[in-house]
């Protein structure tokens, strides 16, 4: 069995809002067991779920809803941006 790590890259926005929305499904609610059923997939989400956790000085921030919002806007932003270049790829 090959151990090696693998090393996933996200931007510190998209680490945050995905550290949140990990924190909703698995530690306020009982939806991992609905949206992961199989529960071999379980261990790599509590890696992710704890790098970010480790990882992010936000998550402990007086102002965390604040910034969770500016993080969220951001990506939106961002992906809009990304929905519009592909857009005008396409029509090329």
């Amino acid at each position: 069995m090959d151990e090696e790590p693998v090393i996933i890259k996200l931007t510190r926005d998209q680490a945050f809002v995905l550290s949140d929305w990990l924190y909703e499904v698995m530690m306020k609610s009982d939806q991992l067991s609905a949206i992961v059923p199989d529960k071999a997939v379980w261990s790599a989400v509590y890696a992710i779920s704890g790098t970010l956790e480790t990882t992010l000085p936000e998550i402990f921030m007086p102002d965390y809803v604040g910034r969770l919002e500016q993080a969220r806007r951001r990506l939106i932003a961002a992906s809009a941006e990304d929905d519009d270049d592909q857009e005008v790829h396409e029509s090329d």
